[in-house]
């Protein structure tokens, strides 16, 4: 195996493991909240507070990344992954610990991220962006399909699973994804690097359509972290055991990894901005059905649905915004579409909790719904498609 593939897989590897441990440790908080009888409206506080101090970091983080390499900064996303699951194993018995321990989550998925993006876009072409992404974006939906196996695993038929072994168990993957770290080479710090290092991010704000794609790629997401609260949320109202829920977190990773796999053959089919606008239709139809009082195996439609919808918007967004910014700011420009996102993400949920207090999970999902049919309509005049050859 040449060290370019081996370097791939390493890569992919590491993508996995980092969505394994934030995808099992996020629903496991969301149990322990309501294990401690946090009321509903709080859910969204606690997962905003996994947006809350990445969201002053992240910008800072992208520039790190363009001056010291990728690999420093994903090694830094390991160690506090760690230190994220132990403090959801000493503190996490209370409300306060729960939310220092997403905070710390917030800000380790934020550098192993980053950093996985900015090596993306560093060492691969413009003409297999699409592709690069959408592959790495599938690791990631691997990650997230795995990490609620292990709520399945511990969690059994109960409501309410027993969520100290699940915290113990995401922080042995965490020191695992630590050590695989180290393994990771930076890519080439070429002297186009060097000098676009000075420029600000101001040059970036101004690429056409870019806040229509950071409204996309934000709402997206945002979706995507509200099933993930929300869907236990809404488990344990109508009754539904833990196990069957975590199936489902697992079916809606799993048809983004089946969407994201596909990526580049199906933009060449529909092109970017259609395919956009056709998978956030999906997803809020998806959500939208969620939200009703559905048997389980239209709830499993309804999911599936939903998770082919949201795997597309993420990495296409990042395909264009790399396609489109100079080698020595990619670092910046994942971070800034991260930026969005992690705002998107501490003021989506907190606004949704209100929701909760009066309808519940279903009223939240049902809201969320409605804001991916927003999104998707913005996105009618987002021109992400490549230009044509010359």
């Amino acid at each position: 195996m040449n060290d370019g593939r081996r370097q791939l897989w390493i890569l992919l590897a590491h993508a996995t493991l980092t969505q394994i441990v934030t995808f099992v440790l996020r629903p496991a908080t969301s149990y322990r909240a309501l294990e401690l009888h946090v009321p509903a409206s709080w859910l969204g506080v606690l997962s905003g507070s996994f947006a809350l101090v990445p969201l002053v970091l992240a910008l800072p983080a992208g520039h790190i990344v363009d001056r010291v390499g990728e690999r420093r900064v994903m090694i830094a996303g390991g160690l506090l992954m760690c230190a994220g699951g132990t403090v959801f194993l000493i503190f996490g018995g209370s409300i306060q610990g729960l939310v220092a321990g997403s905070i710390v989550l917030g800000t380790a998925h934020l550098c192993a991220v980053v950093g996985q993006q900015a090596l993306v876009a560093n060492t691969t072409t413009a003409s297999r962006m699409d592709t690069a992404f959408g592959y790495y974006t599938f690791a990631a939906s691997l990650g997230q399909a795995a990490g609620p196996l292990l709520i399945v695993l511990f969690g059994g038929t109960r409501a309410i699973p027993d969520t100290q072994p699940i915290f113990l168990g995401a922080t042995a993957v965490a020191v695992v994804l630590f050590g695989c770290s180290f393994a990771i080479s930076s890519g080439p710090m070429t002297r186009q690097r060097a000098t676009a290092a000075p420029v600000g991010v101001g040059s970036l704000l101004r690429l056409p359509g870019l806040f229509r794609a950071l409204i996309a790629s934000c709402v997206v997401l945002a979706a995507v972290d509200i099933s993930l609260v929300y869907l236990p949320a809404l488990g344990t109202e109508r009754n539904i055991a833990s196990g069957l829920i975590g199936m489902l977190l697992g079916l809606r990773a799993g048809a983004s990894m089946i969407s994201r796999l596909f990526l580049g053959r199906s933009t060449l089919l529909l092109g970017r901005r259609r395919l956009l606008i056709v998978s956030i239709a999906a997803s809020a139809v998806g959500l939208g059905l969620t939200a009703a009082p559905i048997p389980i195996w239209l709830l499993a439609i309804a999911v599936t649905v939903a998770g082919l919808g949201l795997g597309v918007g993420q990495p296409l967004t990042m395909s264009w915004l790399a396609e489109s910014t100079p080698p020595g700011l990619r670092g910046r420009a994942m971070s800034l579409r991260l930026t969005g996102n992690r705002a998107g993400q501490v003021i989506v949920p907190g606004a949704v909790g209100l929701v909760a207090a009066g309808l519940g999970a279903a009223g939240v999902l049902g809201v969320t719904a409605a804001g991916l049919a927003w999104a998707g309509f913005m996105a009618r005049k987002l021109s992400v498609d490549r230009s044509p050859p010359g």
